[in-house]
């Protein structure tokens, strides 16, 4: 059983990186986060009440997940969008337990606690690297104005 889930919360442990082997060349990534959903109400004095938060997994399963394991980091706010799914589990007694999890379509930074942003260059190459040479080199030209009358 799944559900649509979007919401906001705090990172409250470092990221958790695993890959799987896969029968394809290339392993499946996971990347998992453990995030406070918190649900602040307005108070009258200015501040905010926490009420009603909860605590969730986030796994992201993407390829690029390594080059994001750095990234995201203990702290930071991040928006994450996905479907909510019903995980059950036996606990070392043999009970019967349930977590919910999110199983995340992206997981975007939002701009609080963040210190600074150092941007790298791209590892893709531009379209006009990926252009042959002899259409690279040819300079694009202008359309021509209409004659005016006099």
């Amino acid at each position: 059983m799944s559900t649509h889930f979007s919401g906001e919360g705090n990172i409250g442990s470092p990221p958790e990186y695993r890959e799987f082997p896969n029968d394809n060349d290339e392993p499946s990534r996971l990347l998992r986060l453990n995030v406070y959903f918190d649900n602040p109400i307005p108070k009258k004095d200015g501040g905010f009440e926490d009420r009603g938060g909860f605590w969730a997994p986030v796994e992201i399963w993407h390829r690029d997940a390594a080059h994001w394991k750095d990234l995201y980091q203990k702290g930071m706010r991040v928006l994450v969008v996905g479907r909510m799914e019903r995980e059950p589990w036996t606990d070392n007694e043999d009970r019967p337990r349930e977590t919910w999890k999110v199983n995340a379509h992206s997981a975007g930074i939002l701009p609080f606690r963040i210190e600074s942003v150092a941007l790298g260059p791209r590892q893709q190459e531009t379209v006009q690297e990926a252009q042959p040479k002899s259409q690279a080199a040819q300079e694009p030209t202008a359309p021509k104005e209409p004659a005016r009358k006099k």
